[in-house]
């Protein structure tokens, strides 16, 4: 593979954007552990491997076992996960997959079910962060140390 550019280093402004946007989510409210499998299974359909990599070991931190971290990305066929988190993955993968399907207003319903109002927007916040740091990830050919 071909070295790319260290875009923090190139871009510092753009890094502490996205920065800035992490201390929001920290202060959202939602539960680490569901911020964890947000991001995991983002940068699982993105094909991420530094982002892959670092979420799997947050999670384990985060107190998620092997079980779930290992049957994430076929996490509806599990009883793994609990109604709130399958309505967040959903969520996930439609808005990560935005052009094959958009955000369908069944899973839209489902989040309300789940959350408030407050929460479904930091949770789509949450989603859309970790695209962004999946494509300069994926863009800039990151890979785990």
């Amino acid at each position: 593979m071909h070295e790319r550019i260290e875009w923090a280093k190139a871009a510092p402004e753009a890094y502490k954007a996205m920065v800035g946007l992490e201390q929001a989510l920290i202060q959202s409210g939602l539960e680490h552990s569901l911020l964890e499998l947000i991001r995991l299974r983002a940068s699982q359909i993105n094909g991420c491997a530094y982002c892959v990599n670092l979420h799997a070991n947050d999670a384990r931190k985060a107190g998620e076992t092997e079980a779930r971290l290992q049957t994430l990305s076929v996490w509806r066929e599990t009883r793994y996960f609990t109604p709130r988190e399958r309505a967040a993955l959903a969520w996930v993968e439609s808005l990560t997959r935005l052009p094959e399907h958009g955000a369908p207003q069944g899973e839209y319903e489902a989040l309300q079910e789940h959350f408030e109002p407050k929460e479904v927007a930091n949770l789509t916040l949450a989603i859309a962060t970790i695209n962004a740091w999946n494509r300069f990830g994926v863009g800039f050919a990151m890979v785990p140390a």
